[in-house]
């Protein structure tokens, strides 16, 4: 990257923008290698600014929420990666609708809907990560799926700011058809009125559950694999004699068998030799091919 690009990305954002930041510490997992450049736009306005510039001049860019369901490789990401953590604002709509910003974390989305009472999306209760990432991957737990309560999504692509209706969407089970490079910015969820208290104890009743089932004690990405058709990715892992695999400091959870957990210490490395271990292992004694749900980037 030349010298006069570099210059033009730091003189377009009037938010933060690191050099050569580690990634690790803005992932769950806690691995990877540093970005180039790290930005923090204030707002929506300050991102378009820069992704003006990034576009115009072809920089790789990776755009970021909580760094859940991510893994970047232990030679970093070349380009400029874009943190979206201050769009985190949040508004009351008529009719028990809400719009929240790509930035807002699932916790806030959460506690805000239960303080105005506001019900239906009790189920991410413990589900971690932001509002645009929850979309992009279309989060969801006990049958229920974020998209389903969505009326419309906000995106930037190429530059132009779109909202686009629900019914014009096109996703499914953890994903959502994006554009090359189109960004969620926002979305207006369609929801219901509620009793404050029942949807308190919808939200902890859901959260103990995910206390109980996937408390693996040490960081993580979640699910680190697809459910295939009509499986659950962490019986087939089990039932391959994977659980408490390691290679290096990165393991299959000995509490559930689809998070792979860092011990301490770990590389993206550990991890990618393990999904593959995990993958060759499945298909051999099943015939299923493993998906990664984890989104896998930057270089070696």
């Amino acid at each position: 990257m030349t010298g006069d690009i570099s210059a033009r990305l730091v003189a377009s954002l009037a938010g933060e923008m690191r050099l050569a930041e580690p990634l690790a510490p803005h992932t769950s997992l806690k691995v990877g290698g540093p970005a180039d450049f790290f930005a923090v736009p204030a707002d929506q306005a300050d991102l378009q600014s820069l992704m003006a510039i990034i576009l115009e001049t072809g920089t790789p860019y990776l755009v970021v929420g909580g760094g859940y369901n991510l893994l970047v490789r232990d030679g970093g990401f070349r380009g400029v990666v874009v943190s979206l953590e201050q769009l985190n604002e949040m508004e009351l709509l008529p009719d028990c609708r809400l719009r929240a910003g790509a930035g807002v974390t699932n916790r806030e989305l959460l506690r805000f809907v239960g303080e105005h009472g506001l019900a239906g999306l009790e189920f991410l209760s413990g589900i971690p990560g932001t509002v645009g990432g929850a979309l992009t991957m279309n989060a969801g737990a006990h049958g229920r799926s974020v998209l389903e309560l969505t009326e419309s999504v906000t995106t930037l692509k190429a530059g132009a700011v779109t909202v686009t209706a629900k019914e014009r969407l096109r996703f499914g089970y953890r994903r959502l058809e994006l554009g090359p490079g189109e960004i969620v910015l926002a979305a207006v969820f369609a929801l219901g009125a509620g009793d404050a208290g029942e949807i308190e104890r919808k939200i902890e009743g859901y959260l103990e559950h995910r206390r109980n089932s996937q408390r693996v004690g040490f960081p993580n990405a979640g699910s680190f694999f697809k459910n295939p058709e009509g499986k659950q990715a962490w019986r087939l892992i089990d039932e391959a004699g994977l659980r408490g695999c390691r290679i290096g400091s990165a393991q299959v959870s000995e509490v559930h068998t689809n998070f792979l957990v860092n011990r301490g210490g770990a590389k993206a490395a550990d991890f990618l030799e393990l999904a593959q271990l995990i993958k060759e292992k499945v298909r051999l004694q099943c015939g299923i091919e493993l998906e990664e749900e984890v989104r896998i980037v930057g270089v070696d």
